[in-house]
């Protein structure tokens, strides 16, 4: 048992990969269903979430807490997918939210530049420079992602367990090599790693929940270990008043608290809920 995570570029054949992986492991194959899942729960139009994740930061230049709310929920979704286990999820973002799951295979499916500009033509019908454009234009934004939501660039070959050329092996070759892998000891399900997904689609959603409540992200972290959720915020806004900034504090923190512990109460696998202001 295990997830599997194929990051593609566009026109890699990475689908065709995940499909025939899934088929002969009988995991379901995930993609786009789990934004559909995620449009549902937090009663946001799909498309809005497609182009959180699929354009490119300038897109959304204006509507950076937008973004943030939605990748938060799609983060959210997809960790609570992968909680099932046997799953093979083809996109992006899988490789950046299973960090540290220890059955989690992170496999990278890439293709030659002129091999992904054929399909393109043959598909779309188009000139031979149109779909460079195309390839050009859709890798730079997907790059563009990665790097300006986690600083991260999805082409370093050492956020995966395997790289796989597809022109060189065929899809045949490039899913019985990740069906190989996963068959082996490091992938199996554990109940430590079992944990750390439990733990990460727990912190997942208390997360999606402080976005939901328009509070910023960005200046709060969310860990979870065992259950037990803290919330450690960055600072503080401004002391109203004439309240003592102690004074606004400790209400600040009671009563976010109260909310988020309100919010929170029936997540699976919650067993507490702490807010605390971070260290200096």
């Amino acid at each position: 048992m295990a997830i599997i995570s194929i990051s593609r570029g566009s026109y890699s054949r990475g689908v065709e990969v995940a499909e025939k992986v899934a088929e002969r492991l009988g995991y379901t194959c995930l993609a786009r269903d789990m934004l559909l899942k995620a449009s549902e729960e937090y009663n946001i139009p799909e498309m809005m979430l497609v182009r959180a994740i699929e354009d490119p930061p300038s897109f959304f230049r204006r509507l950076t807490k937008s973004r943030a709310r939605y990748v938060a929920y799609i983060k959210a979704a997809l960790l609570r997918h992968f909680l099932a286990d046997n799953i093979v999820y083809h996109g992006l973002a899988g490789h950046f939210f299973l960090q540290g799951v220890g059955h989690a295979l992170k496999a990278r499916v890439i293709a030659d530049f002129e091999e992904r500009v054929a399909i393109v033509v043959a598909r779309d019908g188009v000139s031979e420079q149109e779909a460079r454009d195309t390839l050009t234009k859709s890798d730079k934004a997907r790059r563009q992602w990665g790097l300006s939501l986690y600083g991260i660039d999805p082409e370093d070959p050492s956020l995966y367990d395997t790289v796989i050329h597809v022109g060189k092996v065929g899809t045949d070759g490039a899913a019985d090599m990740i069906c190989t892998m996963v068959g082996q000891g490091p992938f199996e399900t554990t109940p430590a790693s079992q944990r750390a997904i439990e733990d990460l689609a727990l912190a997942a959603s208390v997360e999606a929940f402080i976005v939901e409540m328009d509070l910023d992200k960005q200046e709060m972290v969310v860990e979870a270990k065992d259950g037990e959720v803290v919330v450690r915020l960055k600072s503080l806004p401004r002391v109203r008043g004439g309240s003592s900034y102690s004074e606004f504090s400790a209400h600040y923190l009671d009563d976010l608290r109260r909310r988020l512990h309100k919010r929170s109460l029936g997540l699976p696998g919650i067993k507490g809920l702490e807010v605390e202001l971070a260290e200096e």
